[in-house]
């Protein structure tokens, strides 16, 4: 018993320090493990095949097809429309839109897709980011308690009662005690929180796609010669393909898109829209060609094929219409000395066939560029593609550099497609598999990780990127610490030592006990490790106590989620740290009363839902 005691304080101190990453320490802990007799190999290596562990990481699969297909960025922006300029209405509202998000996808992907708009939008209603972010880091941790799959700790506790003979929640038990929680959440911050908030000054507005495309339209004028061409009755494009007229060559033109305006029965597998139109692309009668070029040139086009005018001002919001969706982007690419484009020849609007991408705008010394450029180093460029092309640029081109990183603002398409569509009933099937229980949880989620795969509402290439790694490795090699701690007896010890101090009193003092030692643990401790850590200590204290042991996991899912007072508690507490110029004594100070009061609402409500 003495070696795993020693084990388990030198694992929390390293968990408490934080100079190894939280999988690397739980690594060592299940080692050491090993290595001192106290668990097999079997053993050691179990939590590799558990149920919760495969669960967990196919959730972010399907959480990373949410945010892919727009959903995540839709609903942060549509927060931010509601509230308008109202500061305590943007408060809830983020608060609220934090908490349903993270009951669907993960925590950590909640606060990174509100994290920006919810920063703009704080500076927008004439307040500061630190009054707003902080609401939005509780509020997704409230929020993981809506749902069974909302954070891990609701999988860890229901797969313990599971694995020992009891029924498991179903998926919206946790709604009659996440629900009151999150009711209780938003008025604190609404009348108290708010006013115990800081107020301090950071200088990290985000760069978002309306301020980038802002930004390129007064820098590279990406909307001047930029026109809309309707293919009419008459003309000779009908049913030819855009490599049978060299357009670029003989008439200095470059397509950027294609729409097809009335699709004929016989096109109905075409797709309406061409993003990247390639020699292969064929032309019909009402097709409207976005295409760049000198007005003189695309006047020659206009009379030469007949074609009609429709205007396009440029404004950002058309621009981003017309070249930003879930599957091709835009981003802005800066020429080093060395850089093989020096010296090279291009038009605007050139496809650069190797890396797939269109060089779309140039500027040099700050000022726009036409026409034919000759590259120069220093030169800028805005280009398009698809996301992922551009994402891989800097491997295929030596010495250029890309501004910003396009894997997070293809996230912040806000533009709902098929896939979107797709991605939400994909969620929705989940619900229904796990709600009926027509499939256990770690298959259900499996299945729909995988329609999100061959949907490509997650790339295949971008699932394994989607996955938290760190979360599910540490999960799986902290699952033998429980096993040890069930093995060697410490965890009926432990269990003993609850039922006697507390449970002779009544179960609720066993409960307060359990929610106080769970939530001191998570203020430190990922709050997964600590569900790992005390769901077998709960579950026996209840049997010893002769009571259900279902009040009892469920106070440990609640207070493992309850990490307010420090900023390493969660990763979405420290995601706001910096954004919010927060420091530790925030913590303390406005989560204090909000553990008081979760602590209260939960040793009332947990008894009466769930009876002893």
């Amino acid at each position: 018993m003495l070696p795993l005691l020693i084990i388990l304080g030198i694992t929390i101190v390293l968990f408490v320090w934080g100079k190894f990453p939280p999988d690397v320490v739980a690594i060592i802990s299940m080692l050491a493990l090993y290595l001192s007799g106290i668990i097999n190999l079997q053993e050691s290596l179990s939590g590799f095949s558990n149920p919760t562990v495969i669960m967990i990481a196919a959730l972010f699969i399907i959480g990373e097809g949410l945010a892919r297909t727009g959903w995540t960025a839709l609903a942060g922006r549509r927060f931010v429309e509601w509230a308008g300029k109202s500061v305590p209405k943007l408060l809830i509202i983020v608060t609220m839109g934090a908490s349903v998000l993270s009951g669907l996808v993960s925590n950590t992907g909640t606060v990174a897709a509100l994290l920006p708009v919810t920063v703009s939008a704080a500076w927008s209603a004439g307040t500061l980011p630190s009054k707003l972010l902080m609401p939005v880091a509780f509020g997704s941790n409230t929020g993981g308690l809506l749902t069974l799959t909302g954070t891990p700790p609701n999988i860890i506790v229901s797969n313990t009662l599971a694995e020992n003979g009891f029924e498991g929640f179903s998926f919206f038990e946790f709604t009659l005690i996440g629900l009151p929680l999150l009711i209780i959440a938003i008025v604190y911050f609404r009348y108290v929180g708010y006013r115990l908030l800081p107020e301090r000054k950071t200088l990290n507005k985000p760069a978002d796609l309306d301020a980038e495309m802002y930004k390129w339209i007064e820098d590279y004028s990406i909307g001047d010669n930029l026109y809309r061409l309707r293919i009419r009755s008459m003309s000779r494009l009908i049913n030819t393909k855009i490599g049978d007229w060299s357009f670029e060559e003989d008439y200095k033109v470059s397509i950027m898109r294609l729409r097809r305006r009335h699709p004929s029965p016989l096109q109905q597998k075409v797709p309406l829209f061409v993003e990247l139109p390639d020699p292969e692309t064929e032309m019909r009668y009402h097709d409207i060609l976005t295409v760049k070029g000198e007005p003189g040139d695309i006047d020659k086009l206009i009379r030469t094929f007949r074609l009609g005018v429709i205007p396009t001002p440029p404004e950002s919001d058309v621009l981003k219409e017309e070249f930003i969706t879930q599957e091709v982007g835009m981003a802005e690419m800066l020429i080093t000395p060395k850089s093989v484009f020096v010296g090279r020849i291009f038009n605007l609007g050139h496809y650069l066939k190797k890396s797939g991408v269109q060089l779309l705008a140039a500027s040099r010394k700050s000022r726009p560029l036409k026409g034919k450029i000759k590259i120069e180093a220093g030169d800028a460029f805005i280009i398009r593609g698809p996301w992922e092309n551009i994402e891989n640029l800097k491997s295929l081109y030596e010495n250029v550099v890309i501004i910003g990183s396009p894997e997070a603002m293809s996230k912040n398409v806000a533009k709902l497609t098929p896939r979107s569509y797709i991605a939400l009933g994909t969620l929705v099937l989940m619900i229904l598999f796990l709600v009926f229980k027509i499939l256990p949880g770690a298959i259900a989620a499996l299945v729909c990780a995988g329609i999100m795969m061959l949907t490509r509402c997650v790339p295949i290439s971008k699932a394994y990127k989607g996955i938290s790694w760190t979360s599910v490795v540490m999960i799986a090699a902290m699952i033998p610490m429980g096993i040890a701690l069930q093995k060697t007896g410490v965890a009926q010890e432990a269990a003993n030592g609850l039922v006697e101090s507390l449970g002779k009193w009544h179960p609720v003092a066993l409960l307060g006990g359990i929610f106080l030692l769970t939530t001191i643990l998570s203020q430190t401790i990922n709050n997964s490790a600590t569900a790992v850590l005390m769901a077998p200590i709960a579950l026996i204290a209840a049997t010893s106590l002769g009571v259900s042991p279902k009040p009892f996991l469920i106070t440990v899912a609640i207070s493992a989620s309850t990490a307010f007072l420090t900023p390493v508690g969660t990763t979405t507490n420290a995601m706001v740290m910096s954004a919010g110029g927060y420091k530790f004594t925030d913590y303390v100070r406005v989560g204090g009363p909000l553990l008081l009061l979760f602590f209260v609402a939960t040793v009332f409500l947990v008894p009466l839902i769930w009876k002893f």
